[in-house]
């Protein structure tokens, strides 16, 4: 059984990792602005761990849903799991950077 202070825990756990994550794409990003681009995607490996962390905090929580477990709606986790999602996003948006500053990186 999952109580209201274990979904305050998962809910730290995401934004945790999710913000680490978050920090570790915008380094990846400044990094590559100044042509060190194996040490930036370095930096984007880094920050998939983190997320894969926070994927694991997240399907945690799913399970036990899926388990027959009801929550109230928490505004704690809807702002973990926006937290996540906007991660998701830079992630998609860093790595495209990254590799439109390799490849503009010679002209």
């Amino acid at each position: 059984m999952t109580t209201d202070t274990n979904i305050e825990q998962i809910a730290f756990q995401l934004i945790l990792h999710a913000g680490n994550a978050k920090s570790l794409l915008m380094e990846a990003m400044y990094i590559a602005r100044e042509g060190k681009f194996s040490e930036a995607r370095e930096k984007v490996t880094e920050a998939n761990a983190e997320l894969r962390k926070a994927h694991h905090s997240q399907t945690t929580l799913i399970q036990s849903e899926a388990n027959g477990e009801k929550y109230p709606i928490n505004i704690l986790l809807v702002h973990a799991q926006d937290h996540l999602m906007n991660c998701l996003t830079t992630r998609d948006l860093v790595e495209e950077i990254i590799f439109l500053h390799e490849k503009t990186s010679h002209l």
